[in-house]
């Protein structure tokens, strides 16, 4: 009598146990689902340069959505699987790295997203090949500085030891697109730079970025100053930028937050300065296509 009343509670104490082990098995018996594919090599931007400016960008990832559920953020060029088959909506959103830093990547608050039906088919591949985005047509674009006029709206401040001047027309070596770039030089003598934008920008309940392609063998600054209803105006620093090695490059420098980090703030201007590095006889800032973005 005592040894069926134990086997009964061993019985009842590890039944949960074998459900589960059973349950386990049934789950992973037969054949896996198997995956469709998705393939996207890269996304293009497309403007009104007269309205948004140049179509320069540094989209890097692509983040994906079926039916509304995210599949994931994927670098490109990708090819990645995905659990659907038949028609469904697939949304693409414009992915950048935020200042320019990989492990900061982010959707562009400013980038249209693209969505397209899609016949997703068991162990084969869609691809969607390249695909084109444009600016949200409610961005605002509080600034924009191509250097292909005469009159610039950002100048040299009184404390810079150089100037900011055009590259020679056609000097494709030194010039990004257009006729024009913005370029700053420096020796041991004349080793500072700051230049500021003419204008003040009102700052928005919105997020606001710094768009610029770059290519510098010195590093340098990019930051705003800031300006209060009470007078006061503060000098903020954002981001420091590393020499590119001779290449330019697109960076979105994110100005949201230190917008917003000061009391009674009211405008600002965008500043970018720095002293040339010691390890270098002569030092080259060339810029060209700032904007200063919102909505």
């Amino acid at each position: 009598m005592i040894y069926r009343r134990y086997l009964l509670f061993l019985i009842f104490l590890f039944s949960p146990f074998f459900l589960l082990m059973q349950t386990s098995c049934e789950k992973f018996s037969g054949d896996q689902t198997i995956p469709a594919y998705l393939s996207i090599d890269s996304i293009f931007l497309q403007t009104d340069f007269g309205q948004e400016g140049s179509a320069s960008h540094n989209i890097t990832d692509a983040w994906v959505y079926v039916d509304d559920y995210l599949v994931g953020t994927f670098q490109m060029p990708a090819r990645f699987p995905v659990l659907y088959q038949g028609i469904h909506d697939l949304t693409i959103i414009p992915g950048i790295k935020r200042n320019g830093i990989a492990t900061t990547r982010v959707t562009y608050p400013f980038y249209n997203s693209i969505t397209k039906s899609v016949n997703f088919t068991p162990d084969s591949t869609v691809s969607v090949g390249i695909i084109k985005t444009t600016y949200f047509s409610t961005t605002k674009f509080a600034w924009k500085e191509a250097f292909e006029d005469v009159s610039l709206s950002i100048d040299t401040t009184h404390q810079s030891k150089v100037e900011l001047v055009l590259t020679p027309s056609g000097n494709d070596t030194l010039t990004f697109e257009g006729l024009h770039s913005g370029m700053i030089q420096m020796n041991d003598t004349n080793n500072f730079f700051e230049i500021v934008t003419h204008s003040y920008f009102p700052i928005p309940s919105a997020p606001v970025y710094l768009e610029m392609n770059f290519n510098t063998n010195t590093k340098f600054q990019a930051g705003v100053f800031i300006y209060t209803s009470d007078y006061i105006v503060y000098q903020a620093p954002i981001l420091n930028l590393a020499p590119t090695n001779n290449k330019w490059k697109k960076i979105y420098i994110d100005l949201t937050t230190t917008l917003n980090s000061y009391l009674n703030s009211t405008s600002f201007k965008v500043f970018l300065g720095g002293f040339k590095d010691s390890g270098i006889d002569n030092a080259t800032v060339l810029i060209d296509n700032l904007k200063v973005v919102t909505r």
